[in-house]
Formats: structure tokens, sequence, C-alpha cells
């Protein structure tokens, strides 16, 4: 099993208080031999709706030196596990959970910003230290 990131329990913690039922962790994808683990997988059931929702979440911190190497790294992962999750689960949707931070500054230049619109990158923006999910941007 791959090391847990960093801020994994903050982020499932906040997914908990953001009314989510933390389903795996990790979720784990098999496809023939290729084995892949998804740090979270998460469900909603809506009162309203008979239908539930459901969600894998990719943690990552950004806390190495380079963002565009996290992100790099980040990007390759969200990427695999999407088609895995095509592949096997098809109404799961993924998500790329990133600190405020991060997603303040770095995940606002140009760059990155063609590169969520280009790959239809899903994102969690999340506050490490109150364990609370801040932005959802789809």
């Amino acid at each position: 099993m791959m090391a847990k990131d960093l801020f994994h329990q903050a982020v499932k913690q906040a997914l908990i208080k953001d009314g989510w039922i933390i389903t795996s962790d990790p979720l784990t994808i098999r496809i023939d031999r290729v084995k892949l683990e998804i740090d979270l997988g998460a469900e909603k059931v809506f009162a309203a709706e008979k239908d539930g929702q459901k969600i894998a979440v990719e943690v990552k911190s950004f806390i190495n030196p380079s963002n565009i190497s996290d992100f790099h790294n980040a990007l390759g992962q969200f990427l695999s596990y999407r088609l895995a999750l095509q592949m096997t689960e098809p109404d799961r949707m993924i998500y790329l959970a990133v600190p405020i931070d991060v997603f303040d500054t770095f995940f606002q230049e140009r760059f990155t910003q063609a590169a969520i619109l280009q790959y239809d990158l899903k994102i969690i923006a999340y506050e490490p230290n109150t364990e609370e999910i801040i932005q959802w941007k789809n």
C-alpha cells in the first residue's frame, strides 16, 4: 500500500463534516493485473432524491519545493484513476483534493487553469487546519 498523503486525514474529516460517508480508505480498483488505490471513496445520499452520488478523492498536499512537479504527479494519477473508474465504476466521479492556499495561488496561474480546462479536472479545495472543504470546482 502506498503511503497516505500528509493531509489525508484532514480531507477525510472534511468530507465527513460535509455530509459524505467514507466507503473506502483506500478505494481499490483492479483491472486484470493492474491494481490502483485512490485515497478515498465516498457516497452522499440526498434525501430529496433517491439517487446517491459517489465520488473518489485523490488527496494531495503540494508541500514539495516545486508545485509544478507535484502537479505533474497529481495530474498523472488523476487521469489514470479517472480512466480506471470509467472502466469499473462509471457512476463515480473523481476529484483532486488540494490545499486552499495552493488552490488560491498555483491553481490560478494561466498554465494550471489551461490544464484544468483541458483535462476536465474536478477539484476540492480544503483547509487542512480546520478540516473543512472550502470549494468544489466541477
